[in-house]
Formats: structure tokens, sequence, C-alpha cells
């Protein structure tokens, strides 16, 4: 910017002066001269030159060469304007010459800025996965289970109170019971297994499965309890899966020893069997871990217990069968 021919230019924006610092024209200046802001400083192929000084009133010393201290602020004169406080916020500056600069993209105000951080663009809400299937009730279902134990493991017991306090018509049958039908020329399994005595067991089963099949297709569940050997082909899983169908749910119940033998003592007839077979039976029931088929341990549990049990794993065994 160019000033009037004749006059010096004004002195250099030193901290502490300037427009906006209180700095008023030397005395040999109009009091109308108001100096141009320079926001950006002075040209840049313009030297830069320091305004004259005065020479001191008689009786004061001259000020030693160097650098000019700044002049103290005074008051405005009451004809010109009060200036106002620096703003924080930044000035404007003029148009330069030359290209005009690129614009930079505004910084985005409210709330959706954290000073001048632009955060990303808000997006819709997803709609949330729906809640997962719950686990199929035990309790109201038409089953078809098959209950294993050695003697004394109280899978009768389980298996009646389990029928009786279902909210379903539920049926039990026990393959002993029916193979007692069988009242002149029974052959007793504790007299020894022979060809009599496995036939028998033979045609009980498929009595078992022809009534657990016609329960089940009028809409009644059925629990049905065998001393099922793992290692023994004859008495196996395979001919209850022929006979009552694939559906089957097999379950094992395995107390400890001790318990099968204290339970085996509170028996009497031909159903209360000796210490050494009850061991020998209960070893080879051991044969069911790592089989896949759930094994329920009822050394603790009661009757009401060993029933709530037994509705958990079949809850399971329904969601996921096993696979036998």
């Amino acid at each position: 910017m160019q000033h009037a021919v004749g006059s010096p230019l004004p002195p250099p924006h030193q901290p502490g002066q300037g427009p906006h610092a209180g700095w008023v024209p030397a005395p040999h200046q109009s009091a109308s001269y108001q100096p141009a802001a320079h926001p950006q400083g002075p040209h840049p192929g313009a030297p830069r030159r320091t305004a004259p000084v005065p020479p001191p009133p008689p009786g004061f010393p001259a000020t030693p060469p160097g650098p000019v201290p700044p002049a103290p602020q005074q008051p405005p004169a009451s004809h010109q304007p009060p200036v106002p406080p620096p703003s924080t916020a930044p000035r404007q500056p003029s148009a330069p010459s030359g290209p005009a600069p690129v614009p930079h993209a505004p910084a985005p105000s409210g709330h959706d800025a954290t000073g001048h951080v632009p955060l990303p663009p808000g997006g819709p809400v997803g709609t949330p996965a729906p809640p997962s299937a719950p686990a199929p009730d035990a309790t109201a279902a038409t089953l078809a289970v098959l209950l294993i134990g050695p003697a004394g493991a109280g899978k009768t017991s389980v298996a009646k109170y389990w029928a009786d306090h279902r909210r379903v018509p539920t049926a039990h049958i026990s393959l002993d019971d029916v193979r007692e039908w069988v009242r002149s020329g029974f052959a007793d399994p504790q007299s020894g297994w022979n060809e009599n005595s496995e036939a028998q067991y033979r045609l009980a089963r498929r009595t078992c499965g022809f009534a657990a099949r016609n329960f089940l297709a009028n809409g009644i569940s059925c629990i049905l309890d065998d001393a099922v050997f793992p290692d023994r082909p004859v008495v196996g899983l395979g001919g209850w899966k022929r006979h009552v169908g694939p559906g089957l749910l097999p379950v094992v119940l395995l107390p400890g020893l001790d318990i099968v033998l204290e339970r085996n003592a509170e028996r009497t007839g031909n159903r209360r069997l000796t210490d050494e077979e009850v061991a020998r039976i209960h070893g080879r029931m051991a044969g069911w871990y790592g089989s896949g088929l759930p094994i329920i341990d009822n050394s603790q549990l009661d009757i009401p217990g060993t029933a709530r049990v037994l509705d958990e794993v079949l809850a399971r065994a329904i969601a996921s069968p096993p696979s036998w």
C-alpha cells in the first residue's frame, strides 16, 4: 500500500504497538491520518524503514543509538472512536494480489464437530439380531426315552416319578416287568444266561417296542428302562432302536458302586442280586463313558433331583440328538 508523498512511513508493528495496541501517530503527522493496517506485513519487495526520531526537548539527554523503545500507551484522542479490545477471532485478511488461494472447506459446526475435527456422518442403526431360539421344553414334548443303568441305579424309580410328574400324558414301560409276564416257565437270568433267558428277553424287548410305538402314535410319551450293556450286542441299543425307532433318546444312570450296593441290599425276591454280580454289572456299565450318550451320576441326588436333571439332559438331546 502506498502513502502520501512526503509523509514518512509508520513505524513497524512491534510487540505492544500497532493499531490494536493504542499506537498514535507522530506529532508531525496530521491528527486525521490513520495508518493502514498491514495484516500480512509490508510488501515483500519494500525495504523496511524506521520513522525518524524527533530531537529531545531542552534539558533532556539524547537517546542513545539502538533499538527504539516502544512508545508509552496513551489514551485515544477525544475525536477518535474508541478502539475495541483485540478479539480472539481470526481477522479476515484482505485479498492479496496474484492467484487466488484455494479455499478450505469450512469446519462443521454444532453437534457434528468437536473443535475443528470433523466427525464421521451418522448412519442408520442396524436392526438388532433376533434373540436365539429358547431351549425346547422337555416337560411338554412327546418323547420316547430309554433309561439305562445297572441294577440298583434307580432307573425304575426315576422313570416312574418322571412319568407321574410330566405335563403331558406319559407311560412307563419296564422291561423287567414285561419279562415277568411269563409266569410258568419263566427263565430267570439269575439262574444263568442261556438260550431260554435270551429268547424271553428278546420277546420282552419287542413287546416293549410295540407298546412304545402304539403310545407315541396316540400322542402319549413313554419312558422305558433296561440294563443295556455296551459290550453285548444281543442286549444292546441296536434292538431298541429297531423296535422303537430312531427318535428314541437313551440316557445312562450310573451312580457309584457303593450306592449301587446299598440300594441292591434293600431289594427282595428275584430282583436282589449278589454283591459280586452287582459289582460285575457295574464294571461293564462303565463302558458307556466315551460312547457319546448322556450320563447322569445320581450318587448324591434323590429321585426328584434326578428327574430334574433328566429333563435338562433331554432338552439338550432334543436340540442336538446324540449319535448312537
